[in-house]
């Protein structure tokens, strides 16, 4: 089969029951609602005899074929699974032997393999935009040799806010403890940080430090960072300084420090456009503010939301996006502000461009 229709991860799962091994030969499988896929259960070093039963985390996604195998005494041996996919959605399938319950795989089963073609091309189109649209500002600034109009709380803001959105990223990937802890309470869930994320982080702090440079070196007039924006960027930052030492005096878990992280980036992501909207309606103006940044962000963040659509359609999963409104109400608060600069910049303010 091709390997766009089915995602077959090559490493297991090693299972430990009570000292015995139990594996499935993939770890993770991808289908097509109606497509039936053969496993393997391969099982070493039992002691005692028992029957391995195969339950599912979710009805109505797959029938398993066997789903109890008769394990006899000192066995090591492989058993035979027909995974049969009925309905769209996830389902992780467990073994439970002798008392005690693991997880042996995971089952995606997915409606239509071109809506998953076509959600992975959304993806790299708004990873795309989101990556370019940090760079009409720095072109805007270069060109006029003037940050003025150019709100700097939003600057810092969003320094801070990417800064926060790497380390996380970098810590829930690389760090093995972390990522350990994060199984440990998602048994059989999946690590949510991918390489584009990490690379969309670290490349957004790099230009947003940029473009902080930019602001030392052409004309600024009299702006400055606000003081309202110290006073949030300085309890933002004992918020993390008092986590990384309860972190270091193990009062909190790493994983808890990244995830207050994350909930920092996230009260950012809220507040950073509100300085800029602002000083706009002030100057009755937004010369100096790149219309190229927030029509690119625009881009992204519909196309983000679209995928989020999409994939909840194809795998029915709609849960995901109502059962958790954060990264989809965020996607649609940030798109409302980017269509208020559009107004902002196109109907409101138009006569301070010709002006300008």
């Amino acid at each position: 089969m091709n390997l766009l229709f089915k995602l077959v991860t090559l490493s297991a799962i090693f299972s430990y029951i009570n000292g015995a091994i139990f594996e499935a030969s993939v770890t993770d499988l991808q289908l097509l609602v109606d497509e039936k896929e053969n496993i393997t259960i391969i099982v070493k070093n039992v002691a005692t005899s028992g029957t391995l039963n195969l339950t599912r985390s979710a009805k109505n996604i797959v029938e398993l074929t066997p789903n109890q195998i008769p394990i006899p005494k000192s066995s090591n041996g492989s058993y035979p699974v027909l995974v049969e996919a009925v309905g769209a959605g996830h389902v992780i399938i467990n073994g439970q032997f002798d008392g005690d319950d693991k997880v042996l795989l995971r089952v995606t089963v997915l409606k239509n393999i071109g809506l998953d073609v076509f959600s992975v091309v959304i993806g790299w189109i708004y990873f795309i935009a989101w990556s370019v649209s940090f760079y009409p500002q720095i072109y805007t600034n270069y060109k006029r040799k003037s940050v003025i109009g150019l709100n700097f709380d939003f600057l810092y803001l969003n320094i801070v806010g990417f800064t926060l959105y790497g380390v996380f990223n970098l810590g829930l990937y690389f760090s093995e403890d972390i990522k350990e802890e994060y199984f440990d309470r998602h048994p059989g869930g999946l690590n949510p940080v991918q390489v584009n994320d990490i690379v969309f982080a670290v490349h957004a702090a790099i230009v947003c430090a940029f473009t902080i440079t930019q602001t030392f070196i052409y004309e600024r007039a009299e702006q400055r960072v606000s003081t309202t924006a110290r006073l949030i960027l300085g309890f933002f930052a004992a918020v993390i300084i008092i986590s990384v030492i309860l972190s270091a005096c193990k009062v909190l878990e790493w994983l808890d420090f990244l995830y207050i992280c994350s909930y920092v980036k996230l009260t950012i992501t809220l507040i950073k456009y509100v300085p800029q909207a602002y000083m706009n309606y002030q100057r009755k103006s937004t010369v100096g503010w790149s219309i190229g940044n927030i029509l690119l962000d625009f881009t992204g963040g519909m196309l983000s939301m679209l995928q989020m659509i999409v994939n909840a359609y194809n795998y029915d999963d709609w849960v995901s996006i109502f059962s958790d409104l954060t990264k989809f109400g965020l996607g649609l608060f940030s798109v409302a502000f980017d269509i208020l600069f559009i107004v902002q910049h196109y109907v409101l303010y138009t006569h301070s461009r010709t002006k300008a």
